[in-house]
């Protein structure tokens, strides 16, 4: 569509999303006006240039705070959870939203960001969410440990996801050129005989760390014993959701750069809709990564590497969703259900919630494999010096019962005793000490609430607007 038409279209929605009866599912609505990027909600509208200074252009200003540490430590966030607008902060808000619409065919018209409290279980929304631009929501844990590591404690700063892949390079002693991310080199030192990058998906910094704190999470504690974590641990890349930030975990740039904008996205240039966040289609992820992108597996390509359980894997010497592609099942993932070890007999799992829910016992199967398939590359004889392993059950038991809750703790308790599997094999081996561990994830969570419905899909076809809605917020005209 010409632009011309795109903005004539984009008016008449920003007339109903802006609208204030929207105001308690609409935090902010984000959008490019030529160079400029312009950021509203129905109190107020900033317009930024190429500065990426938000300067307010009517009413009061939507991106009050920018704070990466906002809202931590646990005490704090539990104050005011899933707060509102003039309360919360968008951390590095323009740095992402600009990466955000930076793809041409990809990136759409409009991204409509949900409040905190949004709950839309119509929509695949949960108890817990993210996906959102606020700090609750885009906040992932950043633990490291072991070998090289120079700090100890918790630490008052954050990082980033896209600094994620190149830390874990610097620590590897491998170069890594050409990305966005900075790796965090007054922290770690390079030279460790193995190194190890565990992502937790969905997991909550705030409860983790306290947690550990707590003795409830003791091979964290562990890991801790020996070096440090970030406060306000890595901000995600928004949209922040799972397979935009796994990218940028394992590429160093943002989506803007390595074109997976979404979980689903339209590509505009194909007329194609890619649902690129789905166990059939985990494996042909990076055949979406962008001419000229490169993974961390080919930046490694001089060492031996294992990416286990983890989408972006082209490069690795050994590979999950390699073995998924060379066995060329149709389905994909879900293809592996019946061979995965069974969820009722892993002494790791919280039962109660095994029993429960279905989603709980896949992704303990899931992550119980990825369990086995480490223990398989620690006990090579050429074993891999770079090994990076996704967990699918925190994500699970974040969502299904929110942040802080008994599913969420229990998530991370089952992961915590697969962590101790692998530090105690380390130890026994003489290992521990020549290794360096990074502990993170793709993304935060955040309480929705239950009484704080409604879709502005509903209210965009009510005023004869026709969009196409990716994701949920990513409007294409």
């Amino acid at each position: 569509m010409k632009a011309a038409g795109v903005n004539e279209r984009r008016a008449a929605a920003l007339e109903v999303l802006l609208d204030p009866k929207l105001a308690e599912i609409v935090d902010l609505v984000a959008w490019r006006d030529g160079a400029d990027l312009i950021v509203a909600n129905c109190d107020g509208r900033a317009r930024a240039g190429v500065a990426g200074v938000f300067e307010v252009v009517e009413g009061r200003q939507p991106i009050p705070s920018q704070d990466p540490l906002h809202g931590v430590p646990l005490a704090v966030a539990l104050q005011d959870s899933s707060p509102p607008n003039p309360r919360n902060s968008y951390p590095d808000a323009f740095r992402r939203l600009t990466s955000a619409f930076a793809d041409p065919s990809r990136s759409p018209d409009l991204h409509v960001i949900h409040t905190p409290r949004h709950h839309w279980p119509e929509r695949g929304g949960h108890l817990g969410e993210h996906g959102s631009l606020d700090a609750g929501q885009s906040r992932a844990p950043l633990v490291i440990s072991g070998a090289g590591v120079r700090e100890r404690g918790i630490l008052r700063r954050a990082a980033r996801v896209i600094d994620v892949g190149p830390t874990l390079a610097h620590a590897a002693g491998v170069s890594f050129d050409g990305v966005e991310g900075l790796a965090l080199t007054d922290l770690v030192d390079p030279g460790a005989e193995l190194v190890l990058g565990l992502l937790w998906d969905g997991a909550n910094s705030n409860d983790l760390l306290a947690l550990a704190a707590g003795g409830e999470l003791p091979n964290v504690a562990r890991l801790l014993e020996r070096g440090f974590a970030l406060a306000g641990g890595a901000i995600a890349e928004f949209p922040s959701v799972t397979l935009v930030n796994h990218t940028s975990a394992l590429t160093g740039v943002g989506p803007g750069h390595h074109g997976i904008v979404g979980n689903v996205f339209y590509d505009r240039e194909t007329a194609t809709r890619h649902l690129a966040n789905d166990a059939s289609t985990w494996h042909r992820a990076c055949d979406l990564l962008r001419p000229g992108v490169a993974t961390i597996w080919e930046a490694a390509a001089g060492i031996r590497t294992a990416c286990i359980n983890e989408p972006i894997d082209r490069g690795a010497d050994y590979s999950t969703f390699g073995l998924i592609r060379d066995a060329g099942a149709a389905d994909g993932a879900r293809g592996l259900q019946s061979a995965l070890p069974a969820p009722q007999d892993d002494p790791h799992a919280t039962q109660e919630f095994v029993a429960q829910s279905s989603d709980y016992a896949w992704s303990t199967q899931v992550d119980a494999f990825g369990l086995d398939q480490v223990i398989q590359q620690l006990s090579d004889p050429q074993p891999p010096a770079l090994i990076w392993w996704n967990h699918t059950l925190t994500d699970t038991g974040h969502h299904g019962g929110g942040p802080y809750s008994k599913q969420s703790r229990a998530a991370l308790s089952d992961a915590d005793r697969r962590l101790g599997v692998v530090l105690d094999l380390l130890e026994a081996d003489g290992r521990l000490e020549r290794t360096t561990i990074l502990l993170t994830a793709d993304h935060g969570m955040e309480a929705a609430d239950p009484t704080c419905r409604g879709d502005w899909g509903d209210a965009l076809a009510a005023a004869g607007i026709t969009v196409r809605d990716e994701g949920y917020g990513s409007l294409y005209f």
